[in-house]
């Protein structure tokens, strides 16, 4: 059984630069007030079209991320129904044809390596590991008894590592990054921390002004 990490990677060049003078040109048509951009127009406008919440004006760029999480993140992930999404199929991904499944890691778990003294969280994580391998010699043993991909599925655990391709748009990745990354309605599950903070902070890095108000939480 391979056990892998979470983590996710950007699938389009953000200029930040060139994004936030596309956003001013859209947004000055509403205004008929093209004749006012200049060199350095564009950050002012677009910080007052976030602190006004004018946020539609944020719809007109949009940019990829695809994640690699378990399928329970994933689920979480795809209830963002603004954005279009990618997923990688377990009706039609054999996941045995290599002889092992994949499984992320939970972020929350330590492995430790004496069973004899093993704290709560060493012993939760050997009930998760013996559990994925459990689910791995199941899923393969079906296969091998002539059950299709998506028959052998139900036996797969949460922990399956999966990828999945979020396109939004900016608008849209705000709302995603205040519930999925800054808790504002709650605290998010950690495994979805553990993509959406480390996210957050690089968008903030490449996209001036469009994120500056969204603070992450830690841990």
């Amino acid at each position: 059984m391979q056990i892998v990490q979470a983590g996710y990677e950007i699938l389009d060049p953000l200029n930040g630069e060139e994004i936030l003078k596309k956003i001013e040109r859209v947004a000055r048509v509403c205004y008929k007030s093209e004749d006012k951009i200049t060199d350095g127009s564009a950050e002012k406008m677009v910080r007052a079209l976030v602190k006004r919440g004018h946020e539609a004006m944020l719809e007109h760029f949009s940019f990829s991320v695809k994640f690699i999480v378990d399928r329970g993140v994933s689920h979480e992930i795809v209830r963002h129904r603004v954005a279009s999404f990618a997923q990688e199929s377990t009706r039609y991904c054999n996941y045995g044809h290599e002889g092992e499944i994949a499984v992320i890691k939970p972020c929350y778990l330590v492995k430790e390596e004496n069973s004899l003294t093993y704290s709560d969280k060493g012993a939760q994580y050997s009930f998760w590991e013996r559990s994925c391998k459990m689910a791995e010699v199941d899923y393969l043993n079906m296969l091998k008894r002539g059950a299709t991909p998506q028959e052998a599925r139900a036996v797969l655990p949460n922990s399956l590592k999966t990828e999945v391709v979020m396109t939004a748009n900016l608008r849209e990745w705000r709302h995603f990054f205040k519930l999925r990354a800054c808790g504002m309605t709650g605290k998010p599950h950690p495994q979805m921390l553990e993509v959406a903070v480390p996210l957050l902070k690089e968008v903030k890095s490449l996209i001036p002004v469009v994120f500056d108000d969204l603070e992450p939480m830690e841990g």
